[in-house]
């Protein structure tokens, strides 16, 4: 802090600004940024501890009438009103310690024990020593939740670090209890004995074990089915100004993923609108959503008043329902903030001359203004800039959302027309090349590589922005994995649902175990097998005509890569096949055990190679690109198509009333017999084949896949399976399969960085000679600031620990930890019966289709 502060003074700079990350929201850093007659850029030091500590925040909350989540802030000062259970004791203790304490409170017999403690505790915290041990606080927070527990049967317990934050410092326990309507004291013990372990996870994250750390962890109920919003906000310690929240509810570990835009001038266009449709239904889900966020901002600028916020900070809630709790405040610019920056501008205008305005459309902007000029600068008006606007984060984290450090970045593509990418600078060329420059991806550092933006009318078309966006993008590497598949496929599961739709905190999980499923039955489908196959079913169905068979074959062998290059992009990514599924449920259906086509596939087929971003392009190398042959059929198709159903009068979505006038013998629409003979031909060649395409909805009837949907009130039913932990393990094992082993080794899942035991002074995980079961944390593994518990794939006993030292030692993925003997010997899969049980698999899907 200081050396910063030193090099600001150095330089003549007058203020500081900290950006998004935590140092922005350390109110010893803004304290001392103060004292040294700078201005920080973000709120001041009195706001930080007022609103930035969890603990502090949630009893500001309480005091102006702000709901809050049922809960615990204080469980530090239980535990030391746990050891000194009077007033005396409690004075005594301060004054053995020579704290700091204020005279006139420890004389205050009014005051709670509780309240004495935490002043005792915050002087404690001053001169840097503990009071009681983290054993002592683990042991609280058991009690604590197990008192919990029993008040709420059915439910879980999240437990926060009061200095945490993006997903740091935070675990949920009592998974156990969720459907248990009355738990035994046994299972409520059994639940609320993981607390101890949790504590010390939560304060090693936040680098909170050290000697005299604030330890406070707060204790709350989880809401299980809620949404997270959030609330942005700006004051100049005078006003404080709403600006429209966030939802921010698509998350995994804590960590947001993709944030939309949610504002009052919005959900009225979109009430209007789904009552103009008669969705009733929708329009009523819409207006409780309207009147939730009403009361959101209003509670949120009255928090901001009562602690005197003077800059950009974020009042956090969780919605469930028509109900709403307050969660914390986020006393520095977010992430996501420019999603705000594109729905609203902040007009200032002179009190005494309404002509005389600015506008700012920079958050950022507006907090440097309100860093100068305070209480100068008059409560501004917010304008509408734009309808919506959505945020996805891509991460460096492979197909099941797990950090994945260490790759290289070899080229990114440019951004296209109305994209907005924060990059972080990844991105710039080199000065004297012009080149892209590699980018090594540091496990040391957050995964997010950079922000994309798009905006719109409306929630839909800034979706559909974002598709294109996330199409248009190619990243190319070494050893890298990014969630740009995900994205994609999420975002058009939305834009073909829903996009009103109100997933909550708890989507995320089960939709991605749903895409395992999808990618362990694609892994069945052999589509090189499937054409030949189909191909030998048609010249066996047509052999009796030698020319026909010959017209039948050749026609086949012309369409056999336009069918299988999508086909296998497809199989080869669950995620990119789910926004494909869930485009195109409305383009088929079973009838009789069979898939039956409502549109032509061809142009299914033309829409698959853009949502693939593999339409025609020149330019383009063969390999990204449909190929120019298969090109030239399929626009020969559709123009063939798009004549006929302009002399049908007939609709792309009529195929099925097309066909069968083409099927009639007579001829059609004037057309003579020879002509209309060769009109049959062409549809009969055009059409062949094109059969293939419904494997891939084999798949989704396979896995149940159009089960997770969204009702008509825009509630999203997810399948209580998807739910269950073993399913969610082994589906996430079938996203990205583990690194090879030797059947008597451990080895790291990914690179990162090991412990051994789960904090320091803290005996290890394993021993040498100790035996351990399925499931049994092994050791520690640090990615991108997230400690991730590994826990052992099988049962066996430790043989030997390869590696020396277990406090931070820098592993790569699949480097061995343990020479192990396994309980149960393992199996080898034998690859012939491996491929004999996916060609199974694929003429059973045939069959459906043929």
């Amino acid at each position: 802090m200081g050396q910063i502060i030193g090099i600001a003074k150095d330089n003549g700079y007058n203020a500081i600004f900290a950006g998004y990350g935590f140092m922005a929201e350390d109110d010893e850093f803004v304290a001392a940024i103060e004292e040294a007659g700078l201005n920080f850029i973000g709120p001041c030091s009195g706001t930080q501890r007022a609103a930035g500590k969890k603990d502090e925040a949630k009893r500001t909350a309480l005091q102006v009438n702000v709901s809050v989540t049922p809960g615990i802030d204080n469980v530090t000062a239980r535990t030391l009103v746990k050891n000194y259970s009077t007033r005396d004791s409690l004075v005594s203790l301060a004054k053995s310690k020579d704290l700091a304490c204020d005279e006139k409170v420890l004389a205050d017999e009014s005051l709670t024990l509780e309240a004495l403690a935490d002043h005792i505790l915050f002087a404690s915290y001053d001169k840097g020593i503990d009071l009681f041990t983290v054993e002592e606080l683990c042991a609280q927070v058991q009690a604590e939740c197990a008192e919990m527990f029993k008040n709420y049967p059915g439910a879980r317990i999240r437990l926060k670090a009061i200095g945490g934050g993006g997903g740091k410092g935070q675990r949920i326990l009592g998974a156990s209890l969720l459907v248990t309507k009355e738990p035994t004291q046994e299972q409520i013990d059994a639940a609320a004995a993981d607390a101890p372990s949790l504590v010390r996870e939560i304060l090693s994250e936040v680098k909170a074990n050290g000697v005299g750390d604030n330890k406070n962890v707060l204790i709350e109920l989880n809401i299980e089915q809620t949404r997270h919003n959030e609330i942005q906000l700006l004051g100049n310690g005078e006003w404080c100004i709403a600006l429209g929240g966030r939802d921010c509810s698509l998350q995994m570990h804590e960590q947001k993923l993709l944030e939309i835009s949610v504002t009052q001038e919005a959900l009225a266009t979109e009430i209007d609108k789904a009552k103009k449709a008669s969705l009733d239904a929708q329009a009523k889900a819409l207006e409780s959503d309207l009147t939730v966020l009403k009361r959101m901002e209003e509670e949120s600028e009255r928090f901001g008043q009562a602690v005197g916020l003077d800059s950009a900070s974020t009042f956090e809630c969780i919605v469930d329902g028509e109900r709403h709790y307050f969660m914390e405040v986020n006393t520095r610019i977010q992430v996501e903030h420019r999603v705000t920056e594109l729905v609203y501008s902040l007009k200032f205008t002179n009190p005494d001359d309404e002509n005389d305005f600015f506008i700012v459309e920079s958050l950022v902007e507006a907090m440097a203004l309100l860093a100068m000029h305070k209480e100068r600068l008059p409560r501004p008006e917010r304008l509408l800039r734009f309808g919506a606007a959505a945020e996805a984060r891509l991460n460096a984290t492979d197909d099941s959302l797990s950090p994945a450090a260490g790759g290289m970045i070899n080229y990114w593509s440019a951004p296209i027309d109305g994209e907005i990418r924060d990059d972080q600078g990844i991105c710039l060329a080199n000065p004297d090349s012009g080149h892209f420059m590699k980018y090594k991806v540091a496990g040391a550092y957050d995964s997010n590589l950079a922000l994309l933006l798009t905006k719109g009318e409306d929630r839909e078309q800034s979706y559909n922005h974002l598709s294109r966006v996330l199409r248009s993008t190619t990243l190319r590497g070494t050893d890298l994995a990014t969630n740009l598949e995900f994205h994609d496929g999420l975002v058009n599961w939305f834009l073909a649902n829903n996009v009103m739709a109100k997933p909550t905190t708890r989507f995320v999980v089960p939709y991605l175990t749903m895409v395992g499923k999808l990618k362990e039955e694609a892994n069945k489908v052999d589509v090189v097998y499937a054409f030949v196959k189909m191909k030998k079913h048609f010249i066996k169905m047509y052999g009796d005509d030698p020319d026909v068979g010959k017209a039948v074959s050749e026609a086949l062998d012309r369409k056999g890569t336009l069918l299988t290059r999508p086909m296998e992009r497809l199989l080869a990514d669950p995620h990119l096949l789910s926004g494909w599924l869930s485009w195109n449920k409305k383009n088929f259906k079973f009838q009789d055990g069979k898939v039956v086509w409502k549109r032509n596939p061809l142009g299914v087929l033309c829409e698959t190679y853009e949502y693939l971003h593999m339409a025609w392009d020149p330019k383009k190398p063969a390999a990204e690109v449909i190929w120019s042959h298969d090109h030239e059929l399929l626009e020969n198709a559709l123009t063939f198509y798009r004549e006929l159903r302009t002399k049908l009068g007939l609709g792309i979505e009529q195929f099925v009333e097309l066909n069968d006038i083409i099927q009639k013998d007579e001829p059609q629409l004037g057309y003579d017999e020879e002509m209309w003979k060769q009109i049959q031909s062409a549809h009969f060649g055009f059409e062949i084949g094109n059969e293939l395409l419904g494997l891939l909805f084999m798949i989704a009837e396979k896995t149940g896949f159009y089960e997770l949907r969204v009702e008509d009130d825009l509630e999203v039913v997810i399948p209580e399976y998807l739910h269950d932990p073993e399913l969610q393990a082994a589906m996430k094992k079938v996203l990205v399969p583990p690194p090879a082993t030797k059947e008597d080794e451990v080895v790291t899942p990914g690179g990162g960085m090991y412990y051994a035991q789960e904090a320091p002074g803290m005996p290890p995980f394993v021993t040498e000679g100790m035996h351990f079961e399925k499931g049994q944390p092994l050791f520690i593994l640090e990615v991108m600031k997230m400690f991730n518990k590994i826990p052992a794939p099988f049962s066996g006993t430790i043989d030997e620990i390869l590696i020396d030292g277990g406090d931070g030692t820098i592993v790569a993925k699949g480097q061995p930890i343990f020479k192990v003997t396994p309980d149960e010997k393992f199996v080898d899969v034998d690859p012939k019966e491996f491929e004999r049980l996916r060609q199974e698999t694929t003429a059973e899907f045939l069959s459906t289709v043929l």
